[in-house]
């Protein structure tokens, strides 16, 4: 049996979206001001991007592990709960 890579094995996940209430929001206004943004950097799903100068983020394939909210240095710049129940990911392999 061929041993997967991560990303081959992440893309066996299934992600139930909850269009109406995301999960995770940023506080656009301190995250402009936090100048080495981690969360870019650190998110193992890279959903954290900045594009000029400003932080994007896309909650949709989020793997709700919580390093972003953990690594954040600005107090107030990422709101996160865990997805509303049969919302959010289901892992399906390993």
């Amino acid at each position: 049996m061929k041993k997967l890579s991560i990303e081959e094995r992440l893309g066996f996940n299934k992600y139930n979206v909850d269009d109406g209430k995301p999960h995770i929001i940023l506080n656009k206004e301190i995250c402009a001001k936090c100048i080495k943004k981690p969360c870019t950097m650190v998110c193992p799903a890279a959903l954290y991007t900045e594009e000029n100068g400003e932080l994007k983020f896309d909650y949709a394939g989020c793997l709700e592990c919580g390093t972003c909210r953990v690594i954040c240095p600005c107090p107030g710049a990422i709101k996160w709960d865990y997805p509303q129940g049969s919302f959010g990911i289901n892992f399906r392999y390993g």
